[in-house]
């Protein structure tokens, strides 16, 4: 390398030498992912490869369809809506094995945290009692963390990998029985570790990969699982029970099955149609009945009876009997919300920024260091939070009277949220009797219960306490919200967007004199504001939202708030999930193209350096081809113009016709064969694969030289309006 000299050029595998300093070439940052120098913008990867959701028109797939009868498809639509309703079954379940051991460790971590502060309150051993919490908390962020190694796809809420598995990328891994459980375990051990994150994302997720695993009745994580079970093989079929999954896990969430529907319809899945929007919402029915059924026993006793809807509800929103000057909300309120929208997508915007340099730090100061670095990150991270929360609690509280409307029974709250709950979840640290430390009571309480507070305790927050609370979470929210544990963001974003909305009352009604104001109102609006500024979703997450607090009447307050917030965020930058896509590298085309790639023609955007192959090519030249290039897919070209109506028919995927495997050259006939025969029961299992090749080849003779014969096969071809994309 030394010795270059002028337009000599020395070239290796890993760089090129042209008397300048070693560089990486353009295709190695593009696989690696790393950042353009200029735009300092991550360049899309092109290690990914698609799923095949189109339907594969082939020789035995042809066959398939001689068989069919109406018999058989009566059948096979009868089995498709109980594997539907299994799905959303098993994905209730898993919201309450969540939920179950949530509430168990949080218990258990507050009961014991807080008999030691009232005696170290006298005693003055307060020290004592912070180090308990952190022995809690750092204890059950460190499994988690430890999970998220074993499975790395199991850290984050995992919505920004199902909408890419959605729309037709393969990100591997991502729907494994691997992945369930770390992603389960692994978020009831971060939301009981006290971190600011929430169960409800992540449950997207786990609905997702039972959606993909359970119709196969097969695990590759768990290879002894194998039942001879002959629908479903194929992409296009899986696509649809991940959709199902994804909106079972939404509505297993928040209670709101119309709401998970509409969530995967517009998040989600970019391929629909009319027969799946009535699984998709059969499914979530399934999920939220199932889990309301049991959440209802294990807490009340009243088996067959549905109170709890969701892991999250909000509760009925309803004016004192007392107060007679008391609205929901007023057509004037409706200029305040639009402000408040306006400020909801400018903190989410300013939240998304932030969190986007906090990823790309990571990524270039954490990850490539051993894994043990992610999880001390992890750990710092639950340190700060902990000390924080603690500090802020015994320090910055202050003590305010007890509400009279919650001392006596009202009917301010649904699904048997009554005042006794509301009187559990009031801590009184170092305040005297009848009033309480309502710093306390928003730190340290689950995340919901903080949330059911600000909706619903009228006049009790100072904005002194809120704003600090605001500031805090926001802070400390958009730090942990991409470090190495099962995370999600609806409700830390609820949760902060709730307070904004409470000083925004607040401030309305001490200082501006609107007496008619509505506190719990102004909380919602607020939660709505911040958590379409950062995710920026409208359609689903407006039903979403009026199906957790069982009032229609707020559907189009919530409705101008996530719009305006979704147009302020989106004048500077991406929603979240979106941005975390950008950041893997991920290749997902857009729903909207720029207006500057309308002008665009196909010579533009061609590779101009094409690699192709012939109809009959040594395999020693197809090796060298997939060796070289970086995707898997070549147009078969023929020097023959008589030929060329046989042979330019598409792509040649290569990768499926060639593989080493001991030394020989095998191909995957055999193995397609087995499958085509058990796949033969309907033509809607579209026979994975099948397309490469459907005739055995013969094994090579021995003494031949395996890398000197001829591939002498016409391809198999795929076709459809896309055929030669992948040569671009």
């Amino acid at each position: 390398m030394a010795g270059c000299r002028g337009s000599l050029c020395c070239c290796c595998r890993w760089c090129c030498c042209c008397g300048e300093r070693e560089t990486r070439t353009p295709e190695e940052l593009t696989i690696l992912g790393e950042t353009h120098e200029e735009e300092d913008e991550i360049l899309p990867r092109k290690d990914y490869e698609s799923l095949d959701y189109d339907r594969c028109i082939n020789d035995p797939y042809l066959e398939v369809l001689e068989t069919m009868d109406n018999k058989k498809g009566r059948r096979y639509e009868a089995v498709k809506w109980m594997v539907v309703f299994a799905i959303g079954v098993c994905t209730g379940l898993v919201g309450l094995f969540v939920d179950f051991f949530v509430r168990l460790f949080t218990q258990l971590k507050f009961g014991v945290v807080e008999t030691s502060v009232e005696e170290c309150s006298q005693k003055g051993c307060l020290a004592l009692s912070l180090l308990e919490l952190l022995g809690f908390n750092l204890t059950f962020v460190f499994l988690g963390s430890l999970l998220v190694l074993i499975e790395p796809v199991a850290a984050g809420s995992g919505i920004p990998e199902i909408k890419c598995y959605l729309n037709g990328v393969k990100v591997p891994g991502i729907v494994r029985l691997r992945a369930l459980l770390c992603k389960a375990f692994g978020v009831l051990l971060s939301v009981a570790g006290g971190l600011f994150v929430g169960k409800e994302g992540p449950m997207i997720h786990s609905g997702a990969v039972v959606g993909a695993g359970l119709p196969q009745f097969q695990s590759i994580s768990l290879r002894k699982i194998q039942i001879n079970f002959p629908y479903f093989r194929s992409d296009r079929d899986k696509r649809d029970f991940v959709s199902a999954g994804a909106a079972a896990g939404v509505a297993a969430a928040f209670g709101a099955p119309i709401g998970g529907t509409l969530f995967s319809l517009e998040e989600g899945s970019s391929f629909w149609n009319q027969g799946l929007t009535w699984k998709v919402l059969f499914c979530s029915m399934s999920a939220t009945f199932t889990l309301n059924f049991f959440r209802s026993g294990i807490q009340f006793g009243s088996w067959g009876t549905f109170q709890l809807p969701g892991l999250l509800n909000f509760g009925e929103f309803k004016c004192s009997d007392s107060d007679k000057k008391c609205h929901l909300w007023t057509a004037m309120d409706l200029g305040f919300f639009v402000v408040m929208g306006i400020i909801g997508g400018l903190l989410g915007a300013t939240f998304n920024c932030l969190n986007k340099r906090l990823a790309k730090y990571r990524m270039r100061n954490v990850h490539p260091k051993p894994k043990l670095v992610r999880v001390l990150e992890s750990l710092l991270v639950s340190l700060v939070t902990t000390v924080v929360v603690f500090v802020a609690s015994m320090v910055l509280g202050e003590c305010r009277q007890i509400s009279s409307s919650s001392q006596v029974g009202n009917d301010s709250f649904l699904l048997q949220v009554t005042s006794e709950d509301v009187n559990s979840s009031i801590k009184n640290f170092f305040c005297p009797n009848e009033t309480y430390n309502d710093m306390a009571t928003l730190f340290f309480n689950p995340q919901e219960s903080a949330i059911l507070q600000l909706f619903h305790q009228d006049g009790t927050f100072s904005p002194i306490t809120l704003a600090l609370f605001f500031v805090l979470y926001f802070l400390l929210a958009c730090w942990t919200y991409g470090i190495s544990v099962p995370s999600g963001l609806f409700v830390p974003s609820l949760l902060c967007g709730a307070a904004f909305g409470r000083l925004v009352a607040n401030v309305l009604k001490s200082y501006i004199g609107l007496g008619h104001i509505y506190s719990g109102t102004f909380a919602l609006i607020g939660a709505a504001a911040f958590l379409g500024g950062v995710v920026r979703m409208t359609i689903s997450l407006t039903v979403i939202l009026i199906e957790s607090t069982n009032e229609i009447t707020y559907g189009l307050p919530i409705m101008i708030t996530l719009m305006v917030a979704k147009w302020t965020g989106d004048f500077f930058n991406k929603g979240i999930y979106d941005i975390h896509v950008g950041l893997r590298g991920v290749p997902l085309l857009e729903w909207e193209t720029e207006v500057e790639m309308d002008k665009l023609r196909a010579s533009d955007i061609m590779e101009p350096n094409l690699t192709y192959v012939y109809p009959h090519t040594r395999i020693q030249s197809l090796v060298s081809i997939l060796r070289t290039t970086v995707h898997h897919a070549f147009p078969v070209v023929t020097e023959n113009r008589g030929n060329e109506k046989e042979f330019m028919k598409g792509n040649q995927l290569i990768s499926n016709n060639i593989k080493f495997k001991k030394s020989s050259i095998l191909t995957r006939a055999a193995e397609q064969r087995r499958r085509s025969q058990s796949m033969k029961s309907y033509p809607s299992s579209e026979l994975r694969n099948v397309c490469d090749e459907h005739v055995a080849s013969e094994e090579p003779a021995e003494k031949e030289d395996l890398l000197q014969q001829m591939l002498e096969r016409s391809p198999q071809v795929k076709t459809g309006p896309w055929r030669n994309a992948s040569a671009l």
